[in-house]
C-alpha cells in the first residue's frame, strides 16, 4: 500500500474499527502516543423502563487518527482496527481544516447528531407532515435548503423550503 507522505510527516487519517469499539481503539491508539479524535455528541437512548442519555459516536465506526508512515502498521495491527479509508491503495488523508470544522460544531454547545450526507441534486423523500411520503430533488439556494417537486408530464417544477430534519435520502 503506498502512503501519501513523506517520511516524518504526519497527518489525520479516518479508521474503519469494529462496531461500538470507536472508544477503546482510541484509548489504545493515544497509550502507543498518538493524536487521536472520535467526535461524541449527545444520544438519548431508550428502553422499555427508562431513557438515558449516553455519549455516541458522531461517525459510528470511524476513529480518526493523526500518524505518520512510521506508525502505519502499528495503527493497521491495533485489535479494533479494520483497515483506514483509502482511494485505491492509498489512504486517504483527511484535512485539518474538516477536523476542525467538526470540533467547532461540537464545543459551539448547539445540539448535533449524524445525518445522512446529502448533497444538491439528491433524491429525498418528506418524513412527516403534509408532505410525508412526497419525493423530490434536494436543492440549496442561498443559506436555505429547498425540495423541487416535479410533475415529468408538464415538465414544470416546484420548490418549497425546508428543515433537514423534514427529509431522508433516497437510494
Amino acid at each position: 500500500m503506498a502512503f501519501p507522505l513523506a517520511r516524518g510527516e504526519t497527518a489525520w487519517f479516518a479508521l474503519t474499527v469494529k462496531p461500538r469499539h470507536e472508544k477503546s481503539v482510541a484509548a489504545n491508539l493515544s497509550r502507543k502516543g498518538l493524536e487521536t479524535y472520535v467526535p461524541l455528541y449527545d444520544a438519548v437512548r431508550r428502553w422499555s423502563d427508562r431513557r438515558k442519555v449516553v455519549a455516541a459516536s458522531l461517525f459510528p465506526g470511524y476513529v480518526f487518527c493523526r500518524y505518520g508512515y512510521e506508525n502505519q502498521l502499528d495503527v493497521l495491527n491495533l485489535p479494533g482496527v479494520k483497515s483506514v479509508v483509502s482511494f485505491g491503495d492509498m489512504p486517504a488523508r483527511v484535512s485539518d481544516a474538516e477536523i476542525e470544522a467538526v470540533r467547532a460544531v461540537l464545543q459551539s454547545g448547539r445540539p448535533a447528531s449524524p445525518w445522512p450526507f446529502l448533497r444538491a441534486g439528491n433524491r429525498v423523500r418528506f418524513l412527516s407532515g403534509s408532505m410525508a411520503g412526497v419525493e423530490g430533488i434536494l436543492v440549496r439556494q442561498k443559506e436555505s435548503l429547498r425540495v423541487v417537486v416535479s410533475i415529468e408530464l408538464l415538465r414544470r417544477s416546484v420548490a418549497v423550503e425546508i428543515d433537514r430534519d423534514m427529509i431522508e435520502p433516497l437510494d
